[in-house]
């Protein structure tokens, strides 16, 4: 029975789940070596990477990417989790569900980061965790919060999010929301993960499903 099951399912089923490592900083070139950083990850599946990213809306703030391309971070290191047996047209759902978990409004540098994200997708894919050193500054900074900048434990982009769809009789995609905002708030510092260009541009959030919406 169990090798029917597998006859039934075609090769594309069957992925790779890799974490996409990026640096925030130039300096965790330096910092690395002590086991601390500021990273930025991303997972990819079915040859797309996904993100979670702040905006100021209660919406998805779930997004995709070219693998390895995040807008903003340098690419540091790709790490293989696992496999998963998923068509395509189901990963799809389980993203889906995941972005209603995941709204822009509750990005939290410390508490629901990006990493966050990709820990919660890793695990819930592959029974595993991301690598411990990825989000230790976030783990730092809720034993001493206080410590932090405020501009650290908050990030925001002012910007709607703009959606794609899919289309699960070919596999693609079409835009679907409105045009983003171009009023962005920026300090002297950079606060923002990601630029209403990045965003209109080469990152596309996932929408929701219907009925959570």
């Amino acid at each position: 029975m169990g090798a029917q099951h597998a006859s039934r399912l075609s090769p594309e089923c069957e992925t790779q789940v890799i974490l996409n490592v990026y640096d925030l900083s130039p300096a965790n070139s330096y910092t690395a070596w002590f086991g601390l950083g500021i990273f930025h990850s991303g997972i990819e599946v079915h040859g797309k990477e996904y993100g979670f990213g702040a905006h100021d809306f209660p919406a998805s703030g779930v997004f995709e990417v070219e693998p390895r391309s995040c807008p903003g971070f340098i690419y540091r290191c790709s790490i293989v989790l696992g496999h998963v047996e998923m068509p395509p047209s189901d990963f799809r759902l389980f993203i889906e569900n995941m972005a209603s978990e995941y709204h822009g409004d509750t990005y939290h540098l410390i508490s629901k980061n990006c990493n966050h994200f990709t820990n919660d997708v890793a695990s819930r894919l592959t029974g595993k965790t991301i690598p411990g050193w990825v989000n230790r500054l976030a783990r730092l900074g809720s034993m001493c919060s206080c410590v932090l900048p405020e501009s650290l434990q908050a990030t925001t982009v002012k910007q709607l999010p703009e959606y794609h769809d899919f289309s699960e009789d070919d596999g693609t995609e079409s835009i679907s929301t409105a045009t983003p905002r171009t009023e962005i708030y920026d300090s002297d510092q950079e606060k923002h993960l990601l630029s209403a260009q990045e965003a209109a541009g080469e990152v596309a959030f996932i929408k929701e499903p219907e009925k959570n919406r």
